[in-house]
């Protein structure tokens, strides 16, 4: 079955950075487009980033373009994002998402909070 195992969110100051991991299993990875999420409790889920399968496309919301980066890494089946000059507004929970190969999967989601 499609599991993602998230790593890498917690605590930290404006300002600061995390990288998120996403270690998927239980489709065709390879040629899945994958996205990150992210929900803030009384709000919609909203798209952080999207990278195609190649990896040679990515897009991003507005509010993260030039702070944030999605990469990935086929081989082992995992997705990355890089988040610098984090800021609170970007304190949500965050998650992966093949939004082809496993639409109605979210796991469960990592905590990122940003505050001083």
């Amino acid at each position: 079955q499609v599991e993602f195992v998230v790593s890498g969110g917690g605590s930290v100051q404006p300002g600061g950075s995390l990288k998120l991991s996403c270690a998927a299993s239980g489709f065709a990875f390879e040629s899945a487009s994958m996205r990150w999420y992210r929900q803030i409790p009384g709000k919609e889920r909203e798209m952080v980033a999207h990278i195609s399968d190649t990896g040679f496309t990515t897009k991003y919301l507005d509010s993260v373009k030039g702070r944030f980066t999605i990469s990935r890494d086929n081989s082992k089946k995992e997705v990355y994002l890089q988040m610098d000059e984090l800021r609170p507004e970007d304190t949500a929970t965050y998650y992966c998402h093949a939004p082809y190969k496993a639409p109605s999967y979210w796991g469960q989601g990592i905590q990122v909070t940003v505050s001083a």
